[in-house]
């Protein structure tokens, strides 16, 4: 292990900086449309628990499809750069619109009995849209760019590092941009991140490089969009599969709290400035996680995976305990769940990433989304809405009374991340019979 990682090898300032950017930016968007799209159908627009339910699952599928047509067709080409680039422009303008999609606006142009409805009918299918330009950017191409610039001795650093960045990107929201979510300065709030993403995409443009000597995929494109789902390919990379599993487990016990956070801080806690515990879990645990990338290099990226496994399990059963006034308490089990679940991500991630046959990378980004996001965002917030809804306690909003979700979620979370062990235990003796 020593010898390996002395002849680790270095990605270059540039390289770095194309990660961080690209990272950040990208995750930047993401979580506005994983986090405020759900706050903003529910609070401004008057959607529901199944409302946000239903944005996610459509989403989901629009991104697997997405990533597995253009990760494909990136293959194909041989080219990663054209898609990032173009697809982080139009991915900043379709972002920017959304705040203008309101029950007002609707009423207005449409002149429809139920405007509510039909401006949360559009949210939902604006998502969409606004999926399929940042999947193409960020899941397929930017995705598999990294891993065409990364090899097995770098991958624990820079997972770590990517895995920090959707936290880094929630500081940043939570610092600079809810303020203007909390005095309803939608349009403002929607502007400014559309706009970083689209000036991201144009730097790109200028400062962006594919790798060299990248060969088009010369197969059949459509034989190569299905090719991840074959039994024959899953034969030949059991390994590569068995982690998606444990991957997709992970995520799916995410999706089950995470939709609803903002939510259960605000309306269940009645933590107002909720920002704060917020900003302090997510600096510690993207601390955390970039710490570790040099141990994961190191010591080996399964064998830090069980502990971190074992970790996660234990922050969201610690969630289920923490309180909204006893804010200390709150952000130390906090920062153990995310911690954990950053480092068990980048570890599975950085896993992944080794296993995926160099000559296929991109078609690969579509099936790992498949286990990433497609099956985790339509099982995971059902599983959340189901447990929200066998409880009592509501509020009214917009003349609507909503059910608000309750520390069950975390404990649901917990349930169904232990499932996770069993792929891992796997990976981890086949590791050691390899070795």
């Amino acid at each position: 292990m020593k010898s390996k990682e002395n002849r680790s090898t270095k990605l270059g300032a540039k390289i770095w900086v194309s990660i961080v950017l690209f990272g950040l930016i990208g995750q930047l968007a993401w979580v506005i449309e994983n986090m405020y799209f759900n706050v903003y159908l529910f609070d401004a627009v008057g959607g529901t628990a199944n409302d946000i339910a239903a944005m996610v699952a459509a989403s989901a599928v629009t991104a697997a499809v997405t990533t597995l047509v253009m990760g494909a067709l990136s293959d194909k080409l041989g080219k990663r750069k054209v898609f990032i680039v173009t697809g982080y422009i139009i991915w900043g303008v379709v972002t920017a619109s959304f705040g203008f999609i309101t029950v007002g606006n609707i009423e207005r142009v449409f002149h429809v009995a139920n405007a509510a409805a039909a401006a949360a009918m559009l949210v939902i299918v604006m998502d969409c849209v606004m999926t399929f330009f940042g999947s193409t950017a960020f899941d397929a191409a930017f995705n598999s760019w990294v891993t065409d610039v990364t090899d097995d001795s770098n991958r624990g650093r820079a997972e770590t590092v990517l895995q920090a960045l959707p936290l880094v990107a929630m500081i940043l929201v939570f610092g600079v941009l809810d303020g203007f979510k909390q005095r309803g300065e939608w349009q403002t709030f929607f502007l400014i991140v559309g706009i970083a993403t689209t000036v991201c995409g144009v730097f790109g443009t200028f400062f962006l490089k594919d790798k060299p000597g990248i060969k088009a995929n010369e197969e059949n494109y459509f034989k190569n969009i299905i090719y991840g789902f074959r039994p024959s390919t899953v034969k030949k990379n059991p390994r590569l599969y068995i982690a998606f599993a444990a991957f997709c487990i992970f995520s799916i016990a995410y999706q089950v709290f995470m939709p609803y956070i903002i939510i259960y801080l605000e309306k269940t806690l009645g933590i107002t400035d909720y920002a704060i515990p917020l900003g302090v879990i997510l600096i510690l645990s993207a601390v955390i996680s970039v710490l570790f990338g040099r141990v994961i290099d190191k010591v080996g990226k399964i064998r830090c995976l069980l502990p971190a496994a074992v970790v996660l399990v234990i922050g969201f059963v610690l969630m289920y305990f923490a309180k909204g006034d006893n804010l200390p308490v709150l952000m130390l089990f906090g920062t153990v769940m995310m911690g954990a679940y950053l480092v068990a991500s980048a570890c599975i991630c950085g896993t992944i990433r080794d296993y995926t046959p160099q000559d296929k990378v991109g078609l690969f980004q579509g099936v790992r989304i498949v286990f990433q996001v497609l099956i985790p965002m339509v099982t995971g917030p059902y599983i959340g809405a189901a447990v929200i809804a066998n409880n009592n306690m509501t509020y009214v909003e917009l003349g609507t009374v909503k059910t608000i979700p309750t520390a069950n979620i975390f404990l649901a979370s917990a349930a169904v991340a232990v499932f996770a062990l069993i792929p891992i235990i796997y990976l981890l003796k086949t590791e050691k019979r390899k070795n």
